[in-house]
């Protein structure tokens, strides 16, 4: 059934193809095996994924069963996507918004680094709930769920983002409402960019995308009528795998007297943008000069962030 969120996937499973020769067999159920076991220490954990600290734990340790790489590049992130702020623990009266983080959509695999760098309570479509693994992962994490067949909800759920911005906690969705095999295709729904103004919160405009042996590829992708099995399998037999995140400048919204058509549209062309230079010169651009070791630690988060689909 179709719904007032749904886009229609141009992409299909025939765009994901491998840039690198496969990891051979032997290889390949390792891997398998570690990401089962790696699944299995996340699901055990029980309510508590939800915990930041475990959740982002866990995020990497999945992404480490898989040998996925993880790099984030921007000016002066040091390795996080959100504004910095005091966050939910300030005094009321110095408390500022959260940020509405918001990033292109290629696969699954995007969720998860986005937890390894930046944990979050995820709002997603609820055929997530449903998804092998996935799903699991996503109910213990928190997750909240919507059904994008019922246009009485975009109201409800825009008021719930702008109330997590507005108590210190950041944001984060995907506002193309579907998945793309590259980083320059798409479109920003605007429906999610109120809850930013109606909060004064800041905008982060994020490009998600993934490369193998330094090169651009698709294998990542999960788009059309493809299967999680059937992506899981390319992502386990990928070699040299690396999910690429490059931070834009924040946008400011508080006295800006802008609206929402405005705002998705100049977050749209940062974060696009940064997919083709990133195809044209074939790797993210660096805007810092410096990787953040992610093996590493990552500054914590006082609050947390919410994903979404819409």
């Amino acid at each position: 059934m179709n719904g007032p969120f749904d886009v229609r996937a141009v992409c299909t499973p025939h765009c994901a193809a491998h840039t690198a020769r496969p990891v051979p067999l032997p290889g390949t159920a390792r891997r398998a095996a570690a990401f089962t076991g790696a699944v299995g220490r996340a699901l055990t954990a029980g309510p508590h994924l939800a915990d930041p600290v475990r959740l982002r734990a866990h995020a990497r340790a999945l992404l480490a069963a898989l040998a996925v790489g993880l790099e984030v590049r921007g000016a002066g992130t040091a390795g996080r996507l959100s504004v910095p702020g005091p966050g939910e623990r300030a005094p009321a009266a110095d408390r500022v918004p959260g940020t509405l983080i918001v990033l292109n959509h290629v696969s699954w695999l995007d969720i998860v680094a986005l937890l390894a760098v930046e944990p979050a309570v995820l709002l997603a479509k609820r055929e997530v709930g449903h998804w092998p693994l996935v799903g699991g992962l996503a109910r213990r994490a928190g997750t909240h769920f919507i059904d994008r067949t019922s246009p009485r909800q975009l109201p409800r759920t825009v008021r719930e983002l702008s109330a997590l911005l507005l108590a210190g906690r950041s944001v984060a969705v995907f506002p193309q409402a579907t998945t793309w095999c590259t980083a320059d295709q798409g479109g920003f729904r605007r429906a999610t960019f109120q809850a930013a103004l109606d909060a004064g919160a800041p905008v982060r405009p994020v490009t998600v995308d993934y490369a193998q042996q330094g090169r651009p590829t698709t294998v990542a992708a999960f788009c059309g009528a493809d299967t999680f099995a059937a992506s899981l399998r390319r992502v386990v037999t990928a070699r040299g795998l690396t999910a690429r995140f490059t931070v834009h400048p924040a946008l400011p919204t508080a006295g800006r007297g802008l609206d929402r058509r405005t705002l998705a549209a100049a977050a749209e062309r940062m974060v696009l943008g940064g997919g083709r230079a990133a195809l044209d010169a074939g790797q993210v651009p660096d805007l810092t000069g410096q990787v953040p070791d992610l093996t590493g630690q990552v500054p914590d988060r006082s609050g947390q962030a919410l994903g979404t689909y819409l």
